[in-house]
């Protein structure tokens, strides 16, 4: 059993990749090449957003954002305890200093009361996170920045596609930014994002940046980096982006069917507000000994992964780089989450493989 089934995915749509990525080659342009500016068109009338700057990654989408917002020493930015590194590594990166709140302990997203009393005259900017496929209280928190003069730029690495209040992630709040890595919802074959914007000036920015803060040829305007998403990466998630709408109703259909397998054998699971979709980049649920159960998988020939083992305000790069308040619910979250085999492909025999498996390891609910 797979984790993330990407050969299988991959069978369905060969004709589509071997038609692309031959299509790159026959050209040659193997850097910003016409693909590039297709996927960017494709992605911006997909979210609604404004702009689209394709990126070399998920990481780069967020730090050419905090760069094209000229945050840096001296500035703070919020974001939650518990998250991939990513989210505090580029607020490091710029020279800022990440400020670590708690999560809500039923979502795992970025607890906004927590938000709110974090603020201080130095903060600019709020990151929240869509984790695990499903957005945080964007309107909340979009409300917070208004009243204090500050930006939010939503991590939505892994959850394009997902909608809240009819929306499209990405396309909630200033900014938002995306991850093409293979195993998200909309991945290419290599590393890959995008940053997304309705301001024109953010964009402009950003769109510099990327290339090493040109404004023309050799004519540099601002500090950059190498941040493109090359041509062939581009072309890929094209190729995937012909069956994704389908991909997304498939992980629907998949996550509510654990939702209630699990609800009927009384395991807690990360839950889903009603006002908002997830696109389940992972399916997650708590477990009150995780190795045990980890071990009664593994036995059974089931893959599964911690997202994530430590809160960043315990992890050693950030313990004394951060300004962390307490965060009880990201680390009970963090001692007990375990994700699951997910994705449009997932077998519903193999889904219930592992739901009987858990069952039989006795796993019990955990009190929220």
């Amino acid at each position: 059993m797979e984790f993330i089934d990407l050969k299988a995915q991959q069978a369905v749509i060969q004709p589509q990749l071997n038609r692309r990525i031959a299509a790159v080659l026959a050209h040659g342009r193997y850097i910003l090449g016409p693909e590039v500016t297709e996927l960017e068109e494709r992605l911006q009338l997909y979210t609604g957003a404004k702009h689209c700057i394709t990126v070399a990654s998920g990481t780069d989408a967020l730090l050419i954002s905090l760069m094209g917002l000229d945050i840096g020493p001296g500035d703070e930015v919020i974001a939650p305890a518990f998250t991939f590194a990513a989210t505090a590594e580029v607020v490091a990166l710029v020279g800022a200093t990440p400020v670590l709140v708690d999560i809500e302990p039923d979502t795992c997203n970025i607890d906004v009361r927590e938000v709110e009393a974090a603020i201080s005259e130095r903060t600019k900017a709020i990151i929240p996170v869509s984790l695990y496929g499903q957005p945080a209280d964007m309107d909340e928190i979009n409300a917070v920045a208004v009243r204090h003069g500050i930006t939010v730029i939503e991590d939505a690495a892994q959850s394009f596609g997902a909608q809240y209040k009819g929306e499209k992630s990405c396309n909630l709040s200033t900014i938002g930014c995306t991850s093409f890595f293979p195993s998200k919802p909309l991945g290419c074959y290599g590393d890959g994002g995008a940053i997304f914007s309705n301001e024109d000036e953010i964009a402009e920015a950003c769109r510099s940046i990327r290339v090493h803060g040109q404004s023309g040829r050799y004519v540099h305007s601002r500090i950059g980096v190498a941040g493109r998403m090359d041509t062939l990466q581009c072309a890929v998630v094209l190729a995937k982006f012909e069956r994704f709408d389908w991909e997304v109703e498939q992980r629907e259909a998949i996550g509510s069917r654990y939702n209630a397998l699990f609800d009927s054998i009384g395991v807690r699971r990360v839950e889903q507000r009603g006002d908002r979709s997830s696109v389940f980049a992972q399916y997650t649920i708590f477990a009150d000994d995780r190795d045990r159960l980890r071990s009664a998988l593994n036995e059974a020939g089931i893959p599964t992964a911690v997202h994530y083992p430590l809160p960043l305000s315990e992890q050693l790069a950030y313990k004394e780089l951060c300004r962390s308040f307490d965060a009880p619910a990201a680390s009970v979250a963090s001692k007990h989450v375990l994700s699951l085999p997910m994705g449009p492909d997932l077998k519903l025999a193999d889904q219930d493989k592992i739901v009987a498996t858990i069952e039989a390891a006795g796993v019990k609910a955990l009190a929220v």
